[in-house]
């Protein structure tokens, strides 16, 4: 009797040990990640004191923010799409977009302008929003988000094109507004098809 109360006791105090671990540790692990953006722009803040030179990187940061969103949701679409043409949309910004990102990194490097290298939370909320779509619905909503999404990158692109006192980032920007165009055409021609809604 004494020997069954006493591992009843034992076993007690292992498992109120065991829960008191795992509590601290979440405590400790489960901090927020901080937004990659936002530290990019911060370290832009803190060494460019010249406001052309801040727009630049500005640009430069959204700009890459852009190309790790369109990487992570093409490959999604390419996982998740059943329609062909839809997947070669997602192929499509896949690659595009990882050309461009390899091209704004060394860009990037060469003006010591600090960019995002991982998905930042607005990336992280796209890609959740696309994730929670019902398999129905998905073409139609991808092809939503790239038509919405290359437009205001266009209007971007078209801004730095212009504005940029840097000849570098004005030429690179000029020469990726047009692959743009050609991702937003695609894109409204997969949208046209499959946005059969109202």
């Amino acid at each position: 009797m004494k020997t069954l109360t006493h591992i009843k006791k034992t076993l007690f105090q292992t498992t109120l040990f065991t829960a008191i671990l795992f509590s601290i540790s979440s405590c400790t692990t489960e901090q927020p990640a901080e937004n990659t953006k936002v530290i990019a722009t911060d370290h832009n803040e803190m060494k460019f004191n010249n406001t052309t030179k801040e727009a630049d990187a500005q640009f430069l940061v959204n700009a890459a923010e852009i190309s790790l969103t369109e990487i992570q949701l093409g490959q999604l679409a390419q996982q998740k799409s059943k329609m062909k043409d839809i997947k070669d949309l997602g192929k499509m910004m896949e690659e595009a977009h990882q050309t461009s990102f390899n091209k704004l990194t060394a860009l990037a490097y060469k003006k010591n302008i600090t960019i995002p290298t991982s998905l930042t939370d607005n990336a992280l909320v796209a890609y959740k929003k696309l994730t929670d779509v019902l398999e129905v619905d998905f073409d139609k909503e991808y092809s939503n988000m790239m038509v919405e999404g290359h437009r205001e990158a266009i209007t971007e692109f078209d801004k730095a094109s212009i504005e940029s006192k840097d000849s570098d980032i004005k030429d690179w920007a000029t020469s990726t507004v047009l692959s743009l165009h050609t991702h937003l055409d695609y894109a409204i021609a997969c949208q046209k098809k499959y946005d059969i809604k109202k």
